[in-house]
């Protein structure tokens, strides 16, 4: 038996859950809105949550984010009136289980309900005892959590794995936990720097050379690809790979197998691949700079590393690890962090993502030198005037604008737009009584208006009027 909560402030979607629920078998819960939600969530656990978008204290979507993060991470249904693609996408992108437009039939919340629990428990079965090793990956934000989850369980198959992320946010790191925490870790984990390999040898430094396959190869050498032969490949921002190349090396990830340079026996090498990026490679697909196929090839399983600016609350802890290595390693003692020190680290935007933040602690210490405590003062000058600025040089709003002459001929519209336009607004005043009348039911609308509710909820959604108890206009 499951633990369902449904948040959702229209009655009749409550009663209708309810029913659906009970006759499954599941206990459900009923909160109105966003506020008793968040409440029962964090006083029990459930395993499915139902959640609509337009509630009275806010939008749905917005919670996600939390919600994800909490122990029990519940499969989160969306249900809405508003359906949009805006809004499947921000669902998706935040892990949800599904979305789904009102009015809601039997068969979808049965359907998804047991889809949802038998992907819960076998998730659950199948989770390895032993801890994952993090590889030196710091933070429990959610989005890193979730890209844990997707490293524990990238380590435990075979499939080739897409790593992306802007230029330092440890993307190294995230490969390297894949390669630790996989079947492969007793034997090597060769790096491959696609932006620093030179044009004129990158086929002799990945493939190998025979001896005497050009001037100045005295001898046989075993390439990179041959090195990780047993282990992980790890190609470094990948999309520097030049388009022959990346050719060359299709096959190799097609076959497993190659010729090295000036050699006539075939080589094999069993290697996992792990690539990754910084650039878009779709983007660099549509300019005609990265080949389509490889790309298809890559991405069995994608990591989308999230930058700084988008784990403020990791700052802390990342700082202040960082730094009790650092003074460990110097013979320091352990210094303390000033209140500001951190507020300014919170502040600024970190373009350089974790490997600027690291740099700059790093001067902050050389200008601690022996001082026991961290403060802003002891921040390099060009992070404080960033943090300051953006504090302080915000625009006030214009908050008389001055008014444009009047030119009939400019300012009138067309009688088409006029008519189109009174009649929107006149719809949409209608629309927004009939909410207000009916208390933000969706049913008791329908049977007053004469409408039928998918007629009703997509006027809504034209409109972008919440079904709103709290919404008031007269006739």
């Amino acid at each position: 038996m499951a633990k369902i909560l449904v948040i959702d402030d229209e009655d009749a979607i409550g009663k209708f859950m309810s029913r659906v629920i009970g006759r499954m078998g599941h206990t459900l819960e009923y909160a109105v809105n966003i506020k008793n939600g968040m409440q029962a969530l964090l006083e029990d656990d459930f395993d499915i949550l139902f959640l609509d978008v337009q509630l009275p204290d806010g939008n749905g979507l917005n919670q996600l984010p939390a919600i994800q993060s909490l122990p029990s991470a519940p499969e989160v249904i969306i249900i809405t009136g508003f359906a949009n693609s805006e809004g499947a996408e921000q669902a998706f992108k935040s892990n949800a289980w599904d979305y789904i437009q009102k009015p809601v039939s039997v068969d979808a919340v049965t359907h998804c309900v047991q889809r949802a629990l038998q992907y819960r428990k076998e998730r659950g079965d199948c989770r390895p005892l032993k801890t994952l090793e993090r590889a030196g990956i710091i933070g429990d934000n959610h989005k890193i959590a979730a890209c844990l989850e997707l490293v524990e369980r990238a380590a435990g198959s075979s499939s080739n794995i897409l790593i992306n992320g802007e230029t330092g946010t440890g993307k190294e790191l995230f490969a390297r936990a894949i390669h630790k925490n996989s079947s492969r870790v007793d034997n090597n984990f060769v790096v491959v720097d696609c932006g620093a390999l030179p044009d004129s040898l990158v086929e002799s430094l990945l493939l190998g050379h025979a001896k005497g396959a050009f001037t100045g190869a005295d001898k046989a050498e075993m390439g990179l690809i041959k090195r990780a032969d047993g282990g992980t490949l790890f190609l470094d921002e990948v999309g520097e790979l030049s388009f022959d190349m990346q050719k060359v090396f299709l096959r190799v990830l097609q076959e497993r197998c190659f010729y090295p340079i000036g050699d006539t026996r075939e080589t094999k090498s069993d290697f996992r691949l792990v690539a990754a990026s910084n650039r878009d490679l779709n983007e660099m697909i549509k300019r005609g700079q990265f080949r389509e196929e490889l790309l298809f090839r890559l991405c069995s399983i994608t990591i989308d590393i999230p930058p700084l600016r988008q784990r403020v609350d990791d700052i802390e802890e990342l700082a202040m690890r960082h730094l009790k290595v650092a003074c460990e390693s110097q013979n320091l003692k352990p210094k303390g962090f000033s209140p500001e020190f951190i507020k300014v680290l919170k502040a600024y935007p970190w373009p350089g993502n974790v490997r600027e933040l690291f740099s700059t602690l790093d001067a902050a210490l050389a200008n601690t030198l022996h001082e026991p405590t961290f403060f802003g003062k002891h921040l390099p000058q060009n992070v404080r005037i960033k943090v300051a600025r953006s504090q302080f040089d915000k625009q006030p709003p214009d908050k008389d604008p001055k008014p444009n002459a009047f030119n009939p001929y400019k300012t009138l519209p067309s009688w088409q737009k006029f008519r189109r336009k009174h009649i929107e607004d006149g719809e949409k005043q209608y629309l927004t009584a009939l909410i207000s009348l009916c208390g933000g039911s969706i049913l008791k609308a329908a049977q007053y208006s004469g409408l039928s509710r998918p007629h009703l909820y997509g006027l809504l959604r034209k409109y972008r009027i919440p079904p709103n108890p709290e919404l008031t206009m007269e006739l």
